[in-house]
Order: structure tokens, then sequence, then C-alpha cells
């Protein structure tokens, strides 16, 4: 059966939800055809932590992989995506009992907040013991549906554990429409040379 494949990207647009303290999102006009111009060219600021983006170890490690660094076959591949309900805070029973395969989608209560409305300070997050629990199980990439795996105003644990490990980060999925189960996922980064992370585009895979 062939796969549909569906976007599960935040779109960029001017006004999207940034980290607080980040640059807004701005897309501004370089050239227009009805200003005299032969063609329509523009010009973008983005954060690389804005909307559906990756974060690479050495956003919070120092001397962690680059972007460029990662291998890059951790973007395409089966994905567990687990619902963890109504729960504030992601601990590792809510993953489930059974062993966590190399890629793991969160879904949590963030998937009813709008991609674009105000940011949200008491969005759910992993608690530390949820992220060891990736470590031990030899999780490769996680994915989770707001802008940050880890508490807000208590990011860097979080962080330091799941990327001292190699542990590949994505935040600001799109998965309100989808129950738990398992997925074809694609996440393909911005192809940053040197940098800590990238704005995404993401699809999941379901048999039409």
């Amino acid at each position: 059966m062939p796969i549909k494949w569906i976007d599960v990207s935040i779109p960029l647009e001017e006004g999207m939800t940034v980290w607080p303290g980040d640059t807004a999102y701005t897309f501004v006009p370089d050239s227009r055809i009805k200003n005299g111009g032969n063609c329509n060219t523009s010009v973008i600021t983005i954060p690389t932590h804005a909307g559906t983006h990756c974060d690479a170890p050495w956003h919070f490690e120092n001397d962690g992989k680059r972007l460029h660094e990662v291998d890059t076959q951790l973007f395409f591949g089966e994905a567990k995506l687990i619902d963890t309900g109504d729960t504030d805070l992601v601990e590792a029973r809510h993953l489930g009992r059974e062993p966590l395969p190399e890629r793991i989608l969160i879904k949590t209560k963030n998937s009813a907040i709008k991609p674009n409305s105000q940011f949200n300070e008491s969005y759910v997050a992993l608690s530390e013991e949820a992220a060891e629990r990736l470590v031990m199980e030899n999780v490769r990439l996680v994915g989770v549906d707001y802008l940050s795996v880890a508490p807000y105003k208590n990011s860097a644990p979080v962080h330091h554990i799941l990327l001292q490990n190699e542990i590949f980060i994505i935040e600001g999925l799109c998965l309100a429409d989808f129950e738990a189960g398992d997925y074809s996922f694609i996440a393909l980064p911005m192809a940053l040379v040197g940098a800590d992370g990238a704005p995404c585009r993401a699809f999941m895979g379901v048999m039409s």
C-alpha cells in the first residue's frame, strides 16, 4: 500500500511564536515585479530554533557535534508515537513498559496549543528521569510537540542528558491529528554548516 505523507511542521510566518527573547521571524521583499523588478525575491530572518526545528548536540554541549556532523540517517525511518495524555510532566513511566525503539515521538496536551498562539510557559516537557530512560534504551531521536523538550526556565539538565549522549531532538511537531502507534517519519533540517540547530520540514507517513 502507498504511504500518504502528512506535513507536521509549523508554518513559518510573521507573528509566529518564538522562544522568549529570540529574534522574530521576518519575511521582507527584496525584489518585486510590481515595483519594476524582473522577478520576485525575498529575504528571511529566522532563529535556528524557531517553529519545527532540531537541536544538534552543540546547542548545549560546547564540544558536541554541530548540525552538519550529525548522522543524516536519523532523519528518515520508523518512529513510535507515544501519547502521554493529560500529564503535566513526562516521566519515564509515561513512555510505556515496552522497550523503546530508535526514534520516538511524544504527544502531550501541548498538541492542543495552536502553533502561533502566545508562548505558553506551562507547556509539558520531559523530566530528567524520562530523558535518562531514553539514554538507557539507546533512543537516537526524540520528537516533541512544543518548542522545547525541557521545562521552561530549567531547560539545561534535560538537554544535557540527551545531547551529551547524541540523542537528536526535534521540537515543535504538530501531532494533534495522530494516535499512538508506529509511523514512517521524516525530518529534514536545513543544511546549515556549523549550526547548533535549524528549522525543519517534518512528515508523518500513514498507509493510504
